[in-house]
């Protein structure tokens, strides 16, 4: 499969190399340029581009980079990519780093706010678990303890095939419903960051409250 990785920080970087490792071919790209990318291409054997050729070029694309940057991407983006591209949100609003962004602070979910930047659906996923976890705790299917993630977006089929490149990934999905329902797999609720399995994830996804913890929240709004 063809898959686009826009960010190459952490999580970006880890979805390369494990990515790659599984025969994928893969074209990631951040907001340096290709040159900046030299040495990631060289370890993984994947291709440095820029974040539209990542975008054209991908049947998945995976968007991973900070919140406050989602709004500096091109706006034609995705105006070169096919109709049909899955496109996957793994980002989290942490306002310390991202600032005040006033629709998710009133209400809307991360991820939808991001599908609205981008002007595609998305599918959250690869938000709550560790990138150093992701590189190196994928168990083959049905192994005991395998890591579960949550899935969410209002496409099925979407959701499907990301949920396929998890197992290949080594990890278990769960569809954690639409993408309005995302807030139960945001930053601070409790399926966050916390390594459980399919059946502790829906456990997790049972206790959620749409209300953001205090320490995700902006003190206040910019005056």
């Amino acid at each position: 499969m063809k898959i686009g990785i826009i960010g190459a920080g952490k999580i970006g970087g880890n979805l390369t190399r494990r990515l790659a490792q599984l025969g994928h071919e893969v074209f990631v790209a951040n907001s340096r340029g290709p040159q900046s990318l030299k040495d990631l291409a060289r370890e993984t054997g994947a291709k440095a581009v820029t974040p539209k050729e990542a975008a054209r070029q991908g049947e998945v694309v995976i968007v991973t980079i900070p919140e406050k940057n989602i709004p500096s991407l091109p706006d034609d983006l995705f105006a070169e990519a096919p109709k049909n591209a899955v496109i996957v949100d793994t980002g989290n609003y942490y306002p310390q780093r991202d600032g005040y962004i006033a629709d998710i602070e009133s209400g809307t979910t991360e991820s939808r706010w991001v599908s609205q930047q981008l002007g595609r659906p998305v599918v959250k996923a690869f938000n709550n678990i560790y990138a150093q976890h992701l590189l190196e705790r994928g168990k083959p299917r049905g192994a005991r303890d395998r890591i579960a993630l949550p899935v969410s977006g209002d496409d099925a089929r979407a959701k499907q095939i990301v949920i396929k490149l998890l197992d290949e990934l080594g990890f278990d999905g769960v569809d954690a419903g639409g993408l309005d329902e995302s807030w139960k797999q945001q930053p601070g609720s409790p399926v966050y960051a916390t390594d459980f399995d399919a059946d502790g994830v829906r456990r997790a996804l049972s206790q959620a409250s749409p209300e953001r913890p205090a320490g995700f929240r902006a003190a206040s709004a910019p005056k």
